[in-house]
């Protein structure tokens, strides 16, 4: 999948947003809350998102994935490569990460975001 695959699909989710971040970080934002982003030296070739405790150990069992840096005790993982998962698998991540963000929300700001 292509950066701007991924970036075109985590923009596509109710509320997200690109923020900029530590220089070149395209992080994908839900009420200004992280839920992924594109990184890597020389352009976006590394992609991390949030995701579930379980989703977490079976992920970073697989080859290239691992824990992202910085993030691990929060449940991120960093796909080594944008080709570490298939496309369909990268979208499905992608909105559970941006759903467990969403469910963390407050009540009464949590329905703006639905999916």
């Amino acid at each position: 999948m292509t950066p701007k695959a991924i970036e075109a699909f985590a923009l596509s989710l109710p509320g997200a947003q690109l923020s900029i971040k530590w220089g070149d970080h395209r992080t994908f934002v839900v009420a200004e809350k992280m839920f992924a982003m594109l990184s890597g030296p020389n352009g976006p070739k590394e992609l991390s998102f949030k995701c579930s405790d379980i989703a977490f150990e079976l992920l970073t069992q697989q080859e290239g994935v691992s824990p992202a840096p910085y993030m691990q005790r929060m449940k991120w993982v960093r796909l080594e490569t944008l080709s570490a998962l298939p496309p369909d698998e990268i979208r499905a991540r992608l909105r559970e990460a941006h759903r467990i963000i969403v469910d963390k929300l407050p009540k009464k700001t949590r329905a703006l975001y639905l999916t």
